[in-house]
């Protein structure tokens, strides 16, 4: 049987707004977008929202519940208590359109900065042949949805408007650290290129990133250590310093 619940969702656009309170019928094996969608088709028919497949794949639907960044067709109403109010609002760390919209844009800009992948030179196009033993690391950060809610979450950025001009992100800094781990990516610089045009010394390894990720991707423990670890091996090792410094002197 249904039962009513109650909603507080944000209303309004880039020049402010505020949260409205709404009861709405909830009925078993729901989810938050579900009731969007039943706020929209009777009490708020211009309430804006982004969603597409409702199987938590697509990563459209990303916005806050109660304060956390989730997808709100994979947040279970039966999660909640009966009596408790559900707050959505959305994501902070981007500008609102309106409503749960928010422009995202930044991603695809932060996107385009990352050399693509690059495939040996002397191998033909349908040559390229890989083990899987070879893929296993970075075939977990193949998973990414690009919901964005880690990017939402990185505290780096979200508490921190003007760091997002030299700061790229988790979900690109698992974007290089994936094309580093590739047997087949030609390019050498993916570490360097993280240091000085992603800002990877920015991220403290909070792992609030990984927490919020609907895909279970351990972008902290398996991506991001290990490329930090990698730009200081090869920056600031004195043995690495040393030795580019004799080789260095022998080439001259």
């Amino acid at each position: 049987m249904g039962r009513d619940a109650h909603f507080r969702v944000w209303r309004g656009d880039a020049s402010g707004g505020d949260l409205q309170d709404y009861t709405v019928e909830v009925n078993e094996g729901e989810v938050v977008l579900d009731i969007i969608h039943r706020l929209q088709a009777t009490q708020a028919g211009d309430l804006a929202v982004r969603w597409n497949c409702k199987a938590g794949k697509c990563g459209s639907c990303s916005a806050e519940i109660n304060g956390r960044p989730r997808l709100l067709c994979m947040t279970r109403m039966s999660t909640f208590q009966p009596d408790e109010t559900i707050t959505v609002t959305p994501m902070r760390a981007f500008p609102v359109i309106r409503d749960l919209v928010t422009d995202v844009s930044f991603n695809y800009r932060k996107a385009r900065q990352i050399p693509a992948f690059e495939p040996p030179p002397d191998l033909a196009p349908g040559d390229y042949r890989m083990q899987q033993v070879d893929v296993e690391r970075s075939q977990e950060f193949r998973k990414c949805i690009e919901c964005f809610l880690c990017q939402n979450v990185c505290h780096v950025t979200r508490d921190h408007e003007d760091n997002k001009t030299a700061f790229a992100g988790p979900r690109f800094l698992i974007r290089a650290a994936e094309l580093d781990m590739h047997p087949l990516d030609a390019r050498t610089d993916r570490a360097e290129f993280a240091r000085e045009h992603q800002g990877i010394g920015l991220c403290n390894i909070t792992k609030c990133c990984t927490e919020v990720c609907p895909e279970h991707i351990k972008i902290t423990d398996n991506g991001i250590i290990p490329m930090k670890e990698r730009v200081a091996d090869r920056k600031y090792d004195p043995l690495v310093w040393l030795g580019s410094k004799l080789f260095r002197r022998n080439r001259d």
